[in-house]
């Protein structure tokens, strides 16, 4: 569901950045592509390998500049619909940070009992004492995943409801969806 996520935003911004010529600004639907298209690569990437330290912690400032970056098309849409678009893009974006900023306390359980193999690094060690998700963790972990789950019905209420722009919005329910439910998984 990422692999594609990523595939329709790539597509879309390929498609409308092909004719334009010299330095033209990149559009708000250009960032929105760009923030989906990071997202699902970074998506999968989790899906292998737990990032920690640096790697981690540039993920987390390249998505809060995407998110910022979203502010003036906040301010410039005229719509209620599209200001809770803008708003759901930045609310991914946040989330992304918050995955990737939890993901060693959020699993911290399953990295200690072996269980998350791959997110274990020397895990299985039969001595490791369990560590317990904190419960201020699980309930901003919960906060995000409700976030993310109403972002996914939004854009599967728009792309219903709409005409054109179905496949983009269908796809960003999609990572929506994916987000919350990665999230629920950390929380093992």
């Amino acid at each position: 569901m990422f692999l594609a996520t990523g595939l329709v935003c790539a597509g879309g911004l390929l498609i409308r950045r092909r004719g334009t010529v010299g330095h033209q600004k990149v559009s708000d639907t250009d960032l929105v592509d760009i923030s989906h298209g990071v997202m699902s690569a970074a998506m999968i990437l989790m899906l292998w390998v737990m990032v920690e330290d640096v790697v981690a912690w540039a993920q987390v400032a390249i998505f809060a500049i995407l998110a910022l970056s979203l502010l003036p098309a906040y301010r410039q849409a005229r719509a209620t619909s599209g200001r809770v678009d803008v708003l759901g893009h930045m609310a991914m974006a946040v989330s992304m940070m918050w995955m990737l900023a939890a993901m060693p306390t959020l699993m911290s359980e399953m990295a200690a009992s072996g269980a998350g193999s791959g997110h274990s690094h020397g895990g299985g060690n039969a001595a490791a004492a369990l560590t317990a998700t904190p419960m201020w963790a699980n309930m901003v972990n919960v906060t995000f995943v409700v976030l993310a789950a109403g972002a996914a019905l939004w854009w599967l209420y728009r792309a219903a409801t709409v005409a054109g722009h179905r496949l983009h919005l269908a796809s960003y329910a999609v990572m929506a969806g994916g987000m919350a439910t990665m999230l629920v998984l950390m929380n093992g």
